[in-house]
């Protein structure tokens, strides 16, 4: 059996950690997925899926991300049962992630949030390497097919 969800929006509020009685960190919150599709004269739908992350994945997402932010989820959907203060059985579905991933502009994923601006990164990045772009003549076309491996 095959229990795979992969999913990428934006995060609806700030992340917050939580710690179990046994020491866990653990943190919720909810994404926002703008579904593919959209009926002709409609606005495009948005679902908002609920997240959570434990362990590192907990402390990641609570350090690194913040409403608005891009994130990917990779996880399992997981669903529980509890009772409201009504006493009324509710059902809860969720996004349990094992993967989370920055994927929103450079900005938002190149420095930490420090009292709502970015900082820059702990370490400066290094700028891309500059190729040259060769010209045709770096390249001979083979006319005889005789030594062709194939």
């Amino acid at each position: 059996m095959l229990n795979c969800a992969i999913i990428m929006g934006r995060l609806v509020a700030d992340p917050e950690l939580r710690t179990t009685t046994t020491g866990l960190s653990v943190t919720s919150f909810t994404v926002a997925v703008d579904r593919g599709y959209a009926k002709q004269g409609e606005e495009r739908q948005t679902d908002f899926i609920d997240v959570v992350a434990w362990r590192q994945t907990a402390d990641f997402v609570s350090r690194f991300f913040r409403k608005g932010s891009m994130i990917a989820v990779q996880g399992s959907i997981r669903t529980r049962s509890y009772e409201d203060k009504n006493g009324n059985k509710r059902k809860a579905v969720e996004l349990v992630a094992d993967n989370v991933s920055f994927c929103g502009s450079k900005a938002e994923s190149g420095g930490v949030r420090v009292d709502g601006a970015i900082a820059p990164a702990a370490e400066p990045i290094a700028p891309a390497p500059s190729f040259s772009t060769g010209s045709s003549s770096d390249f001979e076309e083979i006319t005889d097919d005789d030594d062709l491996p194939f």
